[in-house]
């Protein structure tokens, strides 16, 4: 409201006088552009140019080779025309050129993967398109191309399934954990006794599991019972317990992998006075014997069946059978008699 003279009126506000939201960063701004251009006239380098600017030099060679025009550069005909590509959403690609979307419809009907649909394309039809835009035309609202995701992909999925990039996702343990980098060479030679792998093996729908640790030296193996509710809870407690059942001769480390079942993994290294390392996701081989092990049980606890059947004296009697068999790796010694060596040799 403006008071004049004694009157009082109403003011609506100019929608033109309102301040222009503040350019982002990320693009080049119209001052930088006009640097750029008297740069140019002044017969500097594009890289002189960008140390100037603190931009990387290929910004300024990508600015110059999209706006330059016979060698003659306008820094604000380029700021405009920069401001008429930027709005979005723009058409997509497979909604403009038929001839593409014809293509990769084609394919879509023989149930080709978008990923086997690219490689195809760039390879012997000369059209380069990415993954992601086959991706986002089957899961868009408005598909550009015909019949549902759900009916076309392996995956039957009728929605994507967001994923985080590698530095949005949260890590998997509250504790820090210990990578195997950090191991001690001693264990990668084998000379040393009492580095242990460990891991589960799990039953039906993975509703059950038993816990299985192999000496690397000897290829000693434990077999440990996981009856609780709380298959975390219930590993944390056995392997304190196992561990403490041993000497301290053959109690130095344990490497496990990053499955959530190991989230108590300080409370485990501080009751065993033993460190724990983490193997990198996906990288069975980091726990060769433990792998090995791993298979030569399914002979006894087959996969795809629920492993809470089986009781501790089964565990035991496996577990038995498997240590007293003799390995050609041990020249053709048992894990059992060279367990029970290292536990009867004097200190």
């Amino acid at each position: 409201m403006i008071t004049r003279n004694g009157v009082t009126r109403v003011v609506e506000p100019i929608v033109d006088q309102r301040p222009a939201p503040a350019e982002s960063g990320r693009y080049l701004s119209e001052d930088e552009r006009v640097a750029i251009a008297d740069g140019v006239r002044a017969g500097r380098s594009a890289r002189s140019i960008a140390e100037g600017l603190g931009r990387a030099v290929s910004t300024v060679c990508r600015e110059l080779k999209r706006n330059e025009v016979q060698g003659n550069y306008q820094p604000h005909a380029a700021h405009q025309l920069m401001l008429g590509r930027r709005p979005r959403p723009k058409p997509r690609r497979l909604e403009t050129d038929a001839e593409l979307r014809a293509l990769v419809q084609h394919y879509l009907d023989k149930r080709w993967s978008p990923e086997q649909i690219a490689h195809e394309l760039d390879d012997k039809h000369g059209h380069s398109i990415a993954v992601e835009t086959i991706y986002q035309a089957l899961y868009s609202p408005h598909r550009c191309v015909e019949r549902e995701a759900r009916n076309v992909l392996r995956t039957g999925r009728p929605h994507r399934r967001p994923r985080r990039r590698g530095d949005q996702r949260r890590p998997r343990f509250v504790v820090p954990i210990t990578m195997i980098e950090q191991r001690p060479d001693e264990v990668l030679d084998r000379e040393v006794a009492g580095h242990w792998e460990g891991d589960l093996i799990v039953g039906a729908f993975n509703r059950s599991a038993i816990g299985t640790l192999v000496e690397r030296t000897t290829r000693y193996t434990i077999l440990i019972h996981l009856a609780g509710a709380s298959r975390a809870a219930t590993l944390r407690d056995q392997l304190i317990a196992t561990f403490d059942a041993l000497p301290a001769v053959v109690r130095q480390s344990l490497t496990w992998d990053q499955g959530n079942e190991m989230c108590f993994h300080h409370v485990v290294a501080e009751a065993t006075a033993m460190p724990v390392f983490f193997c990198h996701p996906g990288s069975p081989w980091e726990r060769p014997s433990n792998e090995h092990t791993n298979g030569l049980l399914r002979d006894y606890f087959p996969k795809g069946t629920d492993l809470s059947i089986y009781t501790p004296a089964d565990l035991a009697a496996a577990q038995d059978e498997l240590n007293h068999r003799p390995r050609k790796t041990l020249n053709w010694q048992t894990p059992h008699d060279l367990f029970a060596t290292i536990l009867n040799k004097p200190v």
